[in-house]
């Protein structure tokens, strides 16, 4: 292996690796552990997990709804789905009531969850720097496996794209 090699934006995908473990509030101020979720798959499920930057931005909405709209498409392929973002339990229960959203949502207030997984990037908008939460998914499977790291996600187009690698698995 060539050490002198650069590093490329596929270098940071975490496929293949374990995914962190994390205990986070849901919308309704449940806490919701990875290591219960996976202890209760079966050999076929998956987990998508999805980070987005914010609730009730435009395309946080329709990433949220795109995969909200197809929940029954993914839980028939036995996948479960959890949203990922900074805001408190109180703003992910206002966005799910105001999208009609049939997804459950963690509150990642501190960004310990986020930066674990590496989706706590610097970002700028309007020429101001700060640091934000990427639109990155993960797939992980029954042993806590990270199958597939989607880090280029188009919001409208990310629900197609999931159940699309979905059935190239079968």
């Amino acid at each position: 292996m060539n050490s002198n090699k650069k590093p490329t934006a596929s270098d940071k995908s975490l496929t293949g690796k374990k995914a962190p473990m994390f205990c986070l509030p849901d919308q309704n101020n449940n806490n919701i552990c990875l290591k219960d979720i996976v202890s209760k798959m079966q050999d076929n499920d998956k987990l998508l997990i999805f980070f987005y930057p914010k609730d009730m931005t435009p395309g946080c909405t329709t990433e949220a709804v795109e995969l909200s709209q197809n929940a029954r498409k993914f839980r028939n392929a036995g996948v479960k789905i959890l949203g990922i973002s900074k805001l408190n339990p109180s703003s992910k229960q206002r966005f799910i009531d105001k999208n009609n959203l049939k997804i459950d949502l963690l509150s990642d207030e501190d960004l310990k969850v986020s930066q674990k997984y590496g989706v706590l990037k610097e970002k700028n908008m309007y020429g101001k720097k700060y640091m934000g939460i990427s639109r990155e998914s993960f797939l992980i499977d029954k042993n806590g496996n990270i199958i597939k790291h989607f880090t280029s996600v188009k919001p409208a187009q990310h629900a197609e794209e999931i159940l699309n690698y979905l059935k190239s698995l079968t």
